[in-house]
């Protein structure tokens, strides 16, 4: 007992015995078992980092390489965490019952969380795109730059960084425009309804032959897409290299435009016309 017998005092003595017996014992096993539980995870983030190098070196799936051993990191941590709570002599059985009474509340209230983790999952086996592909999803496009077990983070062409929930990415369309080595090229360029047709064939024809980086196997393609209001509407199409896509868009809209320029052939434009009646 801490309280003296004859008062309410404390009885110091008693302290500081249950105090040394404690340091003696449990205190000693806390100490080492923390310095052990530092020492493990230190060695596992230098032997997950090892193995996931050498998973790089072996040209192994990028995705699979850095999830993979992310999951190991995290497995091997929580196992040694069970371990040390059962060394320093906390009842594992009781905390496990209490984590599975806990689970069922946490569970209802994480509805979006466990459904984030399980899209994860269907990402990491499916593969509907790897890290480094260009997609497009939910109103978002960009590069994969990482996935992980809740959110796969995209970073866009102006160098925003978007973390999308996997649970949308599993459940949303997803456009990935990696996956094909090849890609095709579709401009709209507009010539006036009083131009002539063949020649505007010929000419956008002759400007796709003078870039080697388009395919002519598939040859390009150019026909009408409609008749506007003011314009004839000429579709282009033309295949070449996926890394060579945004080159070519841009190459076409350009040297067709100053193509159309030299050979007389306009592009309108919307024009009104304003007439001034007289009364007298």
């Amino acid at each position: 007992m801490f309280l003296a017998e004859e008062g309410s005092a404390i009885d110091w003595n008693a302290l500081w015995n249950t105090l040394l017996n404690w340091c003696t014992t449990t205190g000693i096993k806390l100490i080492i078992g923390l310095i052990l539980l530092f020492i493990v995870f230190k060695i596992t983030n230098i032997l997950t980092k090892k193995l996931y190098k050498r998973l790089q070196k072996k040209h192994a799936d990028e995705t699979l390489s850095r999830v993979g051993t992310q999951v190991i990191r995290i497995v091997i941590k929580v196992v040694c965490l069970i371990c040390f709570v059962g060394y320093i002599g906390i009842e594992t059985a009781s905390i496990t019952a209490l984590i599975a009474s806990a689970g069922v509340s946490v569970g209802l209230a994480l509805q979006g969380s466990l459904s984030n983790f399980a899209g994860g999952i269907i990402i990491i086996v499916m593969r509907p795109f790897r890290i480094g592909d260009k997609i497009t999803t939910n109103g978002e496009s960009g590069t994969v730059e990482d996935i992980h077990m809740f959110y796969t983070v995209l970073v866009t062409a102006d160098n925003k960084v978007v973390h999308v929930p996997n649970g949308a990415l599993a459940n949303n369309v997803i456009v990935n425009t990696s996956i094909k080595e090849t890609r095709r090229v579709e401009v709209v360029m507009s010539i006036a309804y009083n131009a002539d047709l063949n020649k505007a064939t010929d000419v956008i024809n002759a400007v796709c032959k003078q870039n080697p980086l388009i395919f002519t196997d598939p040859a390009p393609f150019v026909g009408i897409k409609e008749y506007s209001s003011s314009s004839v509407d000429l579709n282009i199409r033309a295949w070449c290299n996926n890394k060579d896509y945004w080159t070519i868009q841009n190459y076409l809209l350009v040297e067709i435009k100053k193509a159309f320029d030299e050979n007389g052939i306009e592009i309108p434009f919307n024009q009104l016309e304003v007439a001034i009646k007289n009364k007298e």
